[in-house]
């Protein structure tokens, strides 16, 4: 461990004095990747500090311990270096876990899919919960929602909504998302006042560039046709939705929401790069998570993750056995409880992993 810390510190350094070179400063692609890189290792240098610190801290007090001729003091010593221990021991596990590699695809922007499953009109106003849900922790976040396309029931419930997310590392925090999500409540059309269990389906994908999926032209399919939404009434006139088809995989993605084709082209083909990308990412590890079941999943939508209990304000996550008791608050936005607690279960699975 101390020889990958020696290699990062001096790596840490080199970033600070890249940052402050005029050839680097004069190009701005450069400086964000290199800034990027540092912001990164400043968590992990700042506790590497005080780990240096705590170690010259016990040896100098193994030395007073073992050198001076004062009885008190060597007895002030010895008990300072057992809280020193503590502390370096504290440290060096706090190490470990920030020294694990990070998914590569932490700092992407995400689409997010969700879908109404099983439940009729209660599933759709079940998935519209969720996608305000989302959307008000974005607003906590300081993260941009883009709706990319959107199929509502016209009584408040969505059957189907994809929506773009963009800021610092949500896919590090959305990922866990993935999943079935059930709610049980009380519809208000219920008029006997029994509980119903109803499902969501999301999906979470990381945003990706042309470079990271290579798309042949020949394989798709474009439609167009004519799409309600804003835009006003020219969007019934004119065929600005688009839907497209790769062949190959027989993935379909539909845009609507912009007022041109060629907008609602572009964002169509973001979400088939993410789809894409998913795609040969979960064939890439199909036979490793074959061989390890993994504690916290973070890509399978076809798992029940989470149940959301509305007559005990219950939210249970059903990977890591966590259940609160303050779904209102969850369900307005404030997920950062539930989540960090999701970061703390992966980090000691990966840390279990390295062992």
């Amino acid at each position: 461990m101390l020889d990958r810390l020696e290699h990062v510190h001096a790596r840490y350094e080199e970033l600070t004095r890249l940052l402050s070179d005029p050839d680097i400063l004069a190009n701005q692609d450069r400086f964000r990747q290199l800034s990027k890189e540092h912001s990164d290792l400043t968590p992990l240098i700042q506790v590497y500090h005080r780990y240096v610190k705590a170690k010259t801290d016990l040896l100098g007090l193994k030395e007073v311990a073992d050198t001076s001729g004062d009885a008190e003091m060597k007895q002030m010593a010895y008990g300072e270096m057992d809280e020193a221990r503590a502390t370096l021991a504290a440290l060096e596990e706090e190490l470990k876990v920030l020294l694990i590699p990070r998914d590569p695809n932490d700092s992407k922007n995400v689409i997010v899919e969700i879908r109404a499953g099983t439940g009729g009109d209660e599933a759709a106003l079940f998935a519209a919960d969720l996608f305000r849900m989302y959307s008000r922790w974005a607003e906590k976040k300081d993260w941009k929602v883009d709706v990319l396309d959107i199929n509502d029931t016209g009584l408040g419930g969505i059957k189907e909504i994809s929506f773009g997310l963009t800021g610092d590392d949500v896919y590090g925090s959305m990922k866990f998302e993935s999943g079935v999500h059930r709610v049980q409540r009380v519809p208000e059309t219920e008029a006997q006042g029994r509980t119903h269990t109803s499902a969501a389906t999301v999906a979470v994908l990381p945003e990706v560039e042309q470079v990271d999926v290579n798309i042949n032209p020949v394989d798709l399919q474009i439609d167009t046709f004519r799409s309600g939404g804003k835009g006003g009434q020219n969007v019934n006139k004119v065929e600005t939705a688009v839907r497209i088809t790769h062949r190959p995989s027989g993935i379909i993605v539909a845009c609507r929401q912009e007022r041109s084709q060629f907008q609602n082209r572009e964002r169509a083909m973001k979400m088939l790069r993410a789809k894409l990308y998913e795609a040969a990412v979960r064939s890439a590890v199909g036979d490793v998570a074959a061989q390890r079941k993994l504690m916290v999943k973070t890509g399978d939508r076809s798992e029940k993750i989470r149940t959301y209990n509305f007559p005990q304000n219950r939210v249970t996550d059903h990977r890591i056995g966590l259940t609160l008791y303050n779904l209102a608050e969850i369900i307005d936005g404030r997920l950062d409880e539930l989540i960090g607690q999701l970061k703390v279960a992966e980090r000691a699975e990966k840390l279990k992993g390295e062992s």
